[in-house]
């Protein structure tokens, strides 16, 4: 069974607890895992953020809106075009 310490940063999002939390491994990521032995809940203590910099949304809209492709823009900058086409929805709304 596996020990439930009191440690910095481990606390339950749920019931807002932190003794009683347990690491249960790593996520694909890498980032520490964790179980609240009160609640059951699983989590993740600090998960990283998938986004992109402003600067790289401001560069692939301009240059969109310049004439290149959706397409051709996720190529230059690396990224799928998909973020490329969502962008400029929601700026259009």
């Amino acid at each position: 069974m596996r020990k439930a310490t009191i440690e910095e940063g481990k606390i339950c999002p749920n019931c807002k607890k932190q003794e009683n939390q347990i690491k249960i491994g790593y996520n694909r990521s890498g980032t520490q895992r964790c179980r609240c032995k009160d609640c059951g809940i699983r989590y993740t203590i600090d998960p990283k953020k998938h986004e992109y910099p402003e600067e790289t949304k401001k560069l692939a809209m301009k240059m969109y809106y310049s004439g290149v492709s959706g397409r051709g823009v996720g190529k230059i900058l690396g990224m799928n075009k998909a973020n490329v086409y969502n962008w400029i929805k929601k700026t259009k709304s």
